[in-house]
């Protein structure tokens, strides 16, 4: 079966001999407090730092999930609200979730900014020039969802103060780790602020991260996994560049041959007409029920699997994933099957 499901996605074929290696070597078996560990969070930073071209005065730490980074940054870095412009599903979810932990009693004195880079339930996403708008005109902390982009596309990460995702997706691994990546101005705003009464305090966190520990039990063998796959890819700038190559092919594939035949009527669209905020990473096709419905079920007899559409747009689109794990030979047997199709 082939997979194109936008998170959990296809994880790298190698993943499965980085699990072997964890447990044949005993690194699932080391106390996180040892110096193996610690020596394994290390060089997983120091990669993070090299490969994805993350500034060395950015600290980064490992967490179970966005969603609990959505939680630090409201509990740890929020002092009196946090704005949340957002175009679907994920950014209204994120606002909801950072309101019930810290509700909005003036947003005119918000000291946050929440963005969703990559939004994927609509295959959206904010690029960089936008996101450089937002710096110039915010003048409080930037916080930054990135799940379903970090490790596909290059970032400046000089324009947020915050950045976080799960690995299930552009990092081609089993979901059940996040990346957290913050700023030294985010590390002062915590430390305003002092809040450190969770177990994932951020203070409490930047603690354990400095002497390369973590604060409670970690996933082990998913930071393992993540050092290892980081050795193996190429530096961001080679990523990216395939990333974005693939998606306009993908965008110039759906307009050209699924957009209808023989001057038929359409029967499937790119859900975003405007290329300004057309996601890389994510691709968004839209029909109606019925067509989408009979799609994903063809494509699934076909061993292929497309991915469900996600919230306002559950019904009405199919998603493809352009994550780096999947190969060219993959994405050309997902084009014959489309083609075939219509």
């Amino acid at each position: 079966m082939i997979t194109f499901y936008p998170g959990p996605s296809k994880v790298y074929p190698q993943v499965a001999d980085y699990a072997a290696e964890a447990v044949h070597q005993g690194i699932v078996s080391l106390n996180h407090r040892s110096a193996g560990f610690m020596e394994i969070v290390k060089e997983t930073i120091q990669l993070l730092h090299q490969k994805l071209d993350i500034p060395a005065d950015y600290h980064i730490a490992f967490v179970s999930s966005a969603t609990e980074c959505w939680e630090i940054v409201a509990q740890s870095l929020t002092a009196e609200a946090s704005l949340h412009p957002h175009s679907g599903a994920f950014g209204k979810k994120w606002a909801e979730y950072a309101y019930r932990i810290k509700p909005p009693m003036n947003l005119s004195e918000a000291d946050v900014l929440c963005i969703v880079q990559n939004e994927t339930s609509n295959g959206t996403q904010v690029n960089m020039a936008t996101l450089g708008q937002f710096r110039r005109d915010f003048s409080g902390l930037i916080a930054v969802d990135a799940v379903s982009s970090m490790a596909g596309v290059t970032f400046d990460w000089t324009l947020a103060d915050v950045w976080f995702a799960s690995v299930q997706k552009c990092f081609g691994l089993p979901a059940g780790l996040a990346v957290l990546i913050y700023s030294p101005a985010a590390l002062r705003k915590a430390e305003e602020i002092g809040e450190n009464a969770h177990y994932n305090s951020l203070l409490f966190i930047h603690e354990n991260f400095s002497k390369f520990q973590t604060p409670y039990t970690p996933n082990g063998l998913g930071i393992y996994m993540l050092m290892r796959v980081l050795q193996q890819i190429p530096p961001i700038a080679s990523v990216s560049a395939i990333t974005k190559k693939r998606a306009t092919d993908w965008y110039a594939f759906v307009e050209n041959e699924l957009t209808g035949v023989n001057g038929a009527e359409p029967r499937f669209n790119l859900l975003n007409r405007d290329a300004a905020i057309r996601s890389d990473t994510v691709i968004a096709v839209q029909g109606s029920e019925a067509d989408i419905k009979a799609i994903k079920a063809a494509a699934q007899q076909a061993e292929i699997t497309l991915g469900n559409g996600y919230g306002d747009w559950k019904n009405t689109t199919f998603r493809i994933a352009n994550f780096p794990a999947i190969t060219d030979e993959e994405i050309d047997t997902l084009k014959q099957f489309l083609k075939a199709y219509i």
